[in-house]
């Protein structure tokens, strides 16, 4: 598979990842809103810069899982069980009223920048996820292991996710006010989303038995 399509690959995986509201973009944007784009934009590098080392991680993990069969068989049903679990909460579960969210009283874009990698580290559901990515990728053939490939497929997922909150940054202002943006369709948006790979998961596991 060419180095291209795998960087390709990455890209839109993380941009999937990234695209449901969440602490990350909602805050980029907050920041972009109150502060401007410049610090906004610091927040997002910073993020971007935590996305690199957890998606590199991710890869390595990915390595060893996809040399280890067993183990993989058991992290679909696991993943499987995670998403269908999500699906449920924010299809069900989940309201629609705002939370109220504190805003730090940060000023200084290298703070902002810091702030970014900060609350990137607390997001660590993009190891798993990617994990979960790489293997399935590798799993059909679609990408190898090899250094090359690696980095093409990071160097997509960091792109990709600054792309995401760059669109936040610069297009929250105007959409805000817009329904797509209530709490309640952002809920029922990433439970499609997370519905859908659950089905993907499902299928894989079946046709695998």
């Amino acid at each position: 598979m060419g180095d291209a399509v795998i960087f390709l690959l990455g890209f839109v995986f993380a941009m999937l990842a990234v695209v449901p509201p969440g602490l990350l973009n909602m805050t980029a944007a907050k920041i972009s809103l109150n502060e401007g784009h410049v610090r906004g934009i610091m927040f997002a590098m910073g993020a971007c810069l935590v996305v690199l080392f957890q998606t590199y991680i991710a890869t390595l993990l990915a390595r060893y899982l996809s040399e280890n069969p067993d183990v993989v068989d058991v992290l679909r049903q696991v993943a499987a069980g995670i998403f269908i679990i999500i699906t449920i909460y924010f299809l069900f579960i989940a309201k629609g009223t705002p939370k109220k969210q504190v805003d730090p009283k940060i000023k200084s874009k290298h703070s902002r920048f810091f702030q970014g990698m900060f609350m990137s580290v607390l997001n660590v559901f993009p190891v798993p996820f990617q994990s979960y990515m790489t293997v399935t990728l590798s799993s059909y053939g679609l990408m190898d292991f090899e250094p090359i490939s690696i980095i093409s497929y990071v160097s997509g997922a960091v792109i990709g996710s600054f792309v995401v909150l760059y669109a936040y940054i610069f297009f929250f202002e105007k959409i805000k006010g817009k329904t797509i943006t209530s709490q309640k369709n952002m809920n029922l948006i990433i439970g499609g989303i997370t519905g859908v790979i659950s089905v993907v998961t499902l299928l894989n596991i079946y046709f695998r038995s």
